[in-house]
């Protein structure tokens, strides 16, 4: 049983170094980081008022989770000031978090397990789900990687080449906040932006072309996802915080490097 645990754990390491390869890279080129938090806290607010009216339809709450993660990337994706519209989200789901959450208190904890989250506690339903949704967010990102790419470092010039800029920049969005999704299933909303965020941003630093920030973006999320798993035997803490950590450590040492 406890060697079923771990594999879960590596399955899911590598499910996450996937997002953050793609979702993260994205992230950086784009320069919108606070959609995640936005999206994480989105998915939050879906979880609970999907549990609140589980006794009415019996719907998985994740489903939740994705809908209002991807009513943030609309709104973010339709607004002038996307950074603006993500922030009155954030703030709204919250709300509706707080709100639907002393509706069901005797269920609560199944909501705080998605505001924490643990990669040893990861079922073998959470794996099929992580892995259904990571290979749409694969799937998606090789048809369109070159419109992802050129609109997310040239907005402007991918409409004037003809490019339906603004429809795909809300799929690019949506994939974002899907891969914030699928990694608050390991590490919660409060750890997803350092898994999601940091080793992006480290790649960015050390990458010399595109393709290798990606590339470094999915290795570094593996040491830390690896790093953090391994160390969580001997530490009293849990794996998905020191995984979090070392993904955040890596990024200061590099950008104290080449800063």
């Amino acid at each position: 049983m406890f060697d079923e645990f771990i594999m879960r754990a590596i399955i899911a390491i590598f499910l996450l170094a996937i997002n953050a390869s793609i979702a993260g890279s994205f992230v950086i080129f784009k320069n919108v980081p606070f959609l995640v938090a936005g999206a994480s806290h989105a998915a939050l607010a879906g979880s609970a008022v999907f549990i609140a009216i589980e006794s009415y339809m019996k719907i998985d709450p994740i489903v939740g989770a994705i809908i209002f993660a991807i009513l943030v990337a609309f709104s973010a994706s339709k607004a002038k000031q996307a950074n603006v519209a993500i922030g009155i989200s954030f703030a709204f789901s919250m709300s509706l978090a707080v709100l639907f959450i002393s509706f069901i208190k005797e269920q609560a904890s199944r909501v705080w397990g998605l505001l924490f989250g643990d990669l040893l506690l990861i079922t073998n339903e959470d794996i099929i789900l992580m892995a259904i949704m990571t290979a749409v967010v694969i799937i998606i990102s090789l048809l369109f990687a070159r419109e992802f790419i050129f609109i997310s470092f040239d907005m402007e010039g991918a409409k004037a080449s003809g490019i339906k800029a603004e429809y795909f920049n809300y799929v690019l969005l949506s994939i974002i906040s899907i891969s914030t999704v699928i990694t608050m299933k390991a590490v919660g909303a409060i750890l997803v932006y350092a898994m999601l965020v940091a080793p992006s941003a480290s790649a960015n630093k050390i990458a010399k072309s595109v393709s290798g920030v990606f590339i470094f973006s999915a290795f570094f999320a593996l040491i830390a996802g690896f790093f953090g798993l391994a160390l969580s035997f001997y530490l009293p803490f849990s794996p998905s915080a020191i995984t979090a950590l070392i993904a955040t450590l890596i990024y200061f040492i590099l950008f104290r490097k080449f800063q």
